[in-house]
């Protein structure tokens, strides 16, 4: 395998060049310096947390400047292709073609958005781009044009593609109906179909082609429905002896093999024994519940997405895990009813893996008064946006005004895992304890 930025060459300022900049910034450098770029940016969020704390009058124990000690960045196991899922883009190209199928450069605001192909990208697989090369040929055969602006028309719209390390590679079209009829819509379906079935598309050889009508920006399998044209609901994927079965648009790690060390880790940090309750906040598919059920008495997920909470039953059901709870719902409504049954019952261990938005008030809020949780376990994908908000709710004095009763939390071990090679971001668990 090469190194990062070992037989590296773009043409210089080529759109094929500037793509990769923005999108895998670090392409360029041995994968070794690479992490320590990730390893100071690191350094410089916990410097800040250090400080704000000071600033709520919490004497943070010194670490070099820092809230807590913080470890070596953990490496991907996989640094070139490791993604297992993609998004892209249809829009004008480099060369003006409007059916354009890659990722963009340049932004709405400035207005000078182009759609590159990603063949050189590093951090795509093969496959990925092999459905997206299909695909770009479908809609340039297509009489519909593609959607650029909602309200200008247009049609074909973004591709997402998924694989497992099993082999399964799941194709989801996003499509915008305009006025198009029913019989229309089902023209467009059953032309897919035979694309991707017997067509060119064939060589893709998928597992599950989906269509999703959407008149948005991105919407929910509630919102407009997935609608599976061929091959299977679902693919898999095996994690740590585990199988998971994922849905369209369920979350799972983006970097499988990472994802394995990154639960392992997860798994010794909660110290958790055969008497404590793990609560696994903004769960996805259960990966991280089901994978630490047989240290613990009871799994507790939460998360908004009904079809991966689904998923999530159906993982515990066919991994033969009995001593796991899911529910649907927002975390914020679900968890306070939760853990107002689960006061002072046993010990409580805490993980959550938000989005980029964070966790709402309301859970911090939950977290932070029920006294049966001392230790708890912060995953972010960005740390210095609102996760950081978080950070504070967790550790700041209690404040009647804001309904903080509980004893705070304080931060004692970081340990950055490095899921996304190429790219400046990182993963960073924080373990706070009180």
């Amino acid at each position: 395998r090469k190194k990062a930025g070992e037989g590296c060459s773009l043409p210089e300022s080529s759109w094929e060049e500037r793509l990769a900049n923005a999108v895998t910034p670090l392409w360029r450098l041995p994968y070794q310096e690479q992490l320590q770029v990730k390893y100071e940016s690191q350094r410089k969020i916990l410097q800040t947390l250090a400080s704000h704390l000071e600033e709520l009058g919490i004497e943070a124990q010194k670490h070099g400047g820092l809230c807590c000690p913080l470890q070596p960045v953990i490496p991907s196991p996989i640094i070139n292709g490791y993604r297992n899922k993609s998004t892209f883009s249809v829009n004008r190209g480099p060369d003006g073609n409007p059916k354009t199928v890659g990722l963009y450069v340049g932004t709405g605001r400035a207005r000078n958005i182009v759609c590159v192909k990603a063949n050189h990208v590093e951090n795509i697989p093969p496959k990925h781009k092999q459905v997206a090369q299909c695909y770009e040929e479908f809609i340039s055969r297509s009489p519909l044009d593609s959607c650029i602006l909602f309200h200008e028309g247009g049609h074909w719209r973004e591709l997402v593609v998924r694989t497992t390390s099993c082999g399964h590679t799941m194709a989801i079209i996003i499509f915008h109906p305009q006025e198009l009829g029913q019989e229309a819509l089902a023209t467009q379906k059953a032309l897919l179909k035979e694309f991707f079935t017997c067509g060119p598309g064939a060589v893709c050889a998928l597992t599950s082609l989906y269509f999703q009508e959407s008149t948005m920006t991105r919407c929910s399998h509630e919102q407009s429905p997935y609608q599976l044209l061929h091959g299977e609901p679902h693919i898999f994927e095996e994690l740590l002896g585990l199988k998971f079965r994922i849905s369209p648009d369920a979350f799972f790690q983006v970097n499988t093999a990472g994802a394995e060390i990154l639960y392992q880790v997860v798994g010794e940090l909660c110290q958790a024994n055969r008497d404590t309750v793990l609560l696994d906040i903004c769960c996805g598919t259960g990966t991280i519940g089901l994978s630490l059920a047989r240290r613990v008495s009871k799994v507790i997920g939460v998360e908004v997405i009904e079809k991966a909470i689904e998923d999530a039953k159906w993982n515990a059901a066919f991994n033969g895990i009995s001593n796991c709870k899911f529910h649907s719902g927002k975390a914020e409504v679900v968890l306070p009813q939760l853990l107002a049954s689960w006061e002072d019952v046993q010990p409580l261990v805490a993980v959550v893996n938000p989005s980029r938005a964070g966790l709402h008030y309301r859970v911090v809020r939950a977290i932070r008064n029920c006294r049966s949780i001392r230790r708890l376990l912060y995953i972010s994908c960005k740390p210095e946006g609102e996760a950081m908000r978080n950070f504070l709710e967790l550790c700041c004095p209690p404040d009647p005004g804001k309904k903080l009763a509980g004893e705070p939390f304080a931060p004692m071990l970081a340990i950055p895992f490095d899921m996304f090679p190429h790219t400046v971001h990182c993963e960073l668990v924080l373990l706070f304890t009180r």
